[in-house]
């Protein structure tokens, strides 16, 4: 019986490596990681408004002031933290505030640590809750819109 298991450790040996010599012949290979990152920026990269917007949220522009109103919020319990970015050329700057929603919502007032400018651009990003009850930018995960499998954010404008 000792002798049949090393044999066929040794058949299996081999012929795992003739498999792999074969999808190696034949032009495959094997990346751990995929050919296209859809988040890494290149020199190709579309503007932030170009960029798909999430189902998930829906902010419209607004007059600049110490808050922010999000149409809706349509996420399932138990929710997320909505921030508001600013929003610099093609990379989201500071997290002026975040407020906490606990499911789908409407009207939902964010207020901010700073007001927003007249004439700038802003987003308003989810992400996902660790239940600290603190919104952390550190250790937060971004929510991800379910039916496009982008990070869930949305851009708008203060009137100038």
């Amino acid at each position: 019986m000792k002798d049949f298991s090393i044999s066929s450790f040794i058949i299996g040996m081999v012929l795992g490596i003739l498999l792999a010599c074969a999808w190696f012949l034949n032009g495959n290979s094997f990346s751990p990681l995929p050919s296209s990152l859809p988040f890494i920026a290149t020199s190709t990269q579309t503007s932030l408004q170009e960029k798909q917007e999430s189902d998930a949220v829906s902010v419209v522009d607004q007059p600049s002031g110490d808050s922010v109103i999000v149409e809706s919020i349509t996420v399932p319990p138990p929710g997320v933290w909505a921030a508001v970015r600013e929003v610099n050329g093609n990379d989201l700057g500071n997290v002026l505030g975040a407020v906490r929603v606990n499911g789908p919502r409407s009207a939902v007032s964010i207020p901010l640590l700073r007001a927003t400018e007249p004439g700038r651009s802003y987003a308003v990003e989810l992400y996902r809750d660790d239940e600290s009850g603190v919104f952390d930018l550190a250790s937060l995960s971004v929510y991800v819109d379910f039916n496009s499998g982008a990070p869930a954010i949305v851009y708008f404008s203060t009137a100038p």
